[in-house]
């Protein structure tokens, strides 16, 4: 994976992850979170969401069950942790101080 690619990746990890922790709306499918990662700018495909979900599950930050078509994640408390900026993840862009 390229350099930039890499970095929007990271990006888009950190944004799943922090909607997840302020999200008091349930819990969200891979076709949602694809709307909040473009509507923060950050370009994503369903297939690039569900690729980063994986990824986030291997890693402990998310729990994620595949609906009928849609996969669901659930934020874990270790994800939580990387969201609020508590612990760093190579794999996630560390959130800034104040956001």
């Amino acid at each position: 994976m390229g350099n930039y690619a890499n970095e929007v990746s990271k990006h888009r990890r950190l944004t799943i992850l922090r909607f997840l922790n302020d999200s008091n709306e349930g819990v969200p499918n891979a076709s949602i979170l694809e709307v909040v990662c473009n509507d923060f700018g950050i370009p994503s495909t369903r297939d690039q969401i569900v690729g980063d979900l994986g990824w986030l599950a291997e890693q402990g930050f998310v729990s994620t069950a595949q609906n009928g078509e849609f996969v669901v994640a659930t934020l874990t408390e270790r994800g939580e942790h990387v969201a609020t900026g508590k612990v760093k993840s190579d794999g996630v862009q560390r959130p800034r101080r104040g956001l």
